[in-house]
């Protein structure tokens, strides 16, 4: 003949000592195991009589999505528990012991009260089925629930282990004893021992920096002085800047004219804009469209080598071109 039932039990994790320290919590999935040990709470049958027990044993897997804060898991516990029956009645058997198994699945709902701290107290609650043995193994089917009341130690973010108690119940099991149908109250105290792993979050990867805009092309021609000659070497500096115009399908150029300090500031003026045209007519005879250019003088402003007035320095005397 077979045994009475036996509960469910849960898991969470045993606390070591160590400062409440904080640190950063992330949601996540997880998953945990623990094992622990089951007290029978001694009950009447429906025949009269009593079912009680010694210790018993549990273990359990979950998988849960931990909200920081709020979590929820799905159990799955197998346990055992030694049990002896003293029946009365037609039912009656004196001494009728063995052992009780039970297989459970159980949703649960629970609540981290500090989740940022490394102990954390919870509670939480869960309903389910259990499969419970009867005249076979686990034969019945019922109704399963509990309470759960545990602290947990963070080890970081991802490490937790914790020590639970829980109280759990089922519907009552029936198993028939000399032809006579007895029904069980079955109320447990489970204490377990736990550890849980949380899957780190996926990182997310920063799109590469955008590469820095190349600076536009700039080519620079220079002047003898008093002059707004183009030399043979200051055209071929022209061509290279008409190519790069041309590879580009759709720019504009900049020409800007330049003196050095020599002569009154008023001709210098005068004279970074003939530099400036003369750069500008030898575009055209390049191929480039004269509407596409624009002609700056900026005389003795902008200097490109410092000097005092009055000074003739070649550096100065020139015209920059800036393909935009």
């Amino acid at each position: 003949m077979r045994k009475a039932l036996f509960v469910a039990g849960a898991l969470v994790a045993l606390p070591s000592m160590g400062h409440a320290q904080e640190f950063a919590p992330l949601p996540g999935f997880y998953i945990g195991a623990g094992a622990g040990a089951v007290w029978y709470l001694s009950s009447t049958t429906s025949v009269g009589g009593s079912f009680s027990s010694t210790t018993g044993f549990l273990a359990d897997v979950v998988a849960g999505y931990d909200f920081v804060g709020p979590r929820v898991e799905l159990e799955v516990g197998f346990g055992f528990i030694p049990f002896t029956a003293n029946l009365a009645g037609t039912a009656a058997r004196s001494n009728f012991s063995g052992e009780a198994h039970q297989l459970h699945v159980m949703g649960k709902v629970l609540y981290d009260f500090i989740p940022a701290s490394t102990i954390t107290p919870y509670i939480g609650a869960g309903a389910g089925i259990a499969f419970v043995d009867g005249n076979s193994f686990l034969q019945n089917t019922v109704f399963a629930y509990e309470g759960i009341l545990g602290v947990g130690y963070n080890i970081d973010s991802q490490w937790r282990v914790a020590l639970e108690g829980r109280y759990v119940g089922t519907t009552n099991a029936n198993v028939v004893i000399n032809g006579v149908n007895v029904g069980v109250n079955n109320s447990n105290i489970v204490a377990m021992v736990y550890g849980q792993y949380k899957f780190a979050p996926p990182t997310a990867t920063a799109p590469p920096p955008a590469p820095a805009p190349a600076a536009p092309p700039s080519f620079m021609v220079f002047f003898d002085w008093d002059s707004s000659v183009l030399s043979q070497a200051s055209l071929n500096v022209v061509n290279q800047a008409a190519a790069a115009f041309k590879s580009k399908g759709s720019a504009r150029i900049r020409a800007t004219g330049h003196t050095d300090t020599s002569g009154p500031e008023a001709y210098n003026m005068a004279l970074s804009l003939r530099r400036a045209n003369a750069v500008k007519n030898a575009l055209v005879r390049e191929g480039v469209p004269a509407a596409a250019i624009t002609v700056i003088g900026r005389g003795e402003q902008g200097l490109l080598v410092q000097t005092g007035d009055g000074v003739r320095e070649p550096q100065n005397r020139r015209v920059e071109i800036v393909v935009e």
